[in-house]
Order: structure tokens, then C-alpha cells, then sequence
């Protein structure tokens, strides 16, 4: 599965994207962060099933940031390395 700077078939172009990808990244890591202290804090309350639904959605925010870097990283080589805002 190639991963480019915009998922196939899509309306997004580089200079008009699909979705602000920086923002997205930063979102997916405040996810995590909030969902891995919230499962900690759930078992060490002895509450183990939201625990562990908790670090499932850590799970997927760290596959969701892997993918949006990887598109950044791609988006970076078609754009010749210029820097994109956060919303952008």
C-alpha cells in the first residue's frame, strides 16, 4: 500500500490537502498521551477492562501517527521540503 501526501482517490491536492495533517498529528499524540495515563490510572484502580480499552486507543493513536508522518514525509518530498503551518 503506497502511503502519499493524500490517500488515493481522494479531492485533496498538495497545495489544497485532504486533511490538515499537522494538526492531526498533534491531536493523535494528545490522544495518547491522555488515553495511556488514563489506563494507567484505571489499573492501578483495579478497573482492568477500561484499562485496557484505554491502551487499545493508545494503540490506535501511535498507528494513527505513524501514518500521518509518513504522508508528511511524503507531502515534504513533493513540496521540496517546504514547512506547512499546523493547519495546513
Amino acid at each position: 500500500m503506497p502511503i502519499g501526501p493524500q490517500p488515493p482517490g481522494r479531492r485533496g491536492t498538495v497545495g489544497e490537502p485532504y486533511s490538515a495533517l499537522n494538526l492531526r498529528l498533534v491531536l493523535a499524540a494528545f490522544g495518547f498521551v491522555v488515553c495511556t495515563i488514563l489506563a494507567i490510572v484505571l489499573w492501578r484502580q483495579g478497573w482492568t477492562v477500561p484499562g485496557w480499552l484505554l491502551a487499545a486507543w493508545a494503540l490506535v493513536a501511535v498507528v494513527d501517527m505513524v501514518v500521518v508522518q509518513l504522508r508528511r514525509r511524503a507531502r515534504r518530498r513533493e513540496d521540496g521540503g517546504r514547512r506547512h503551518s499546523l493547519f495546513e
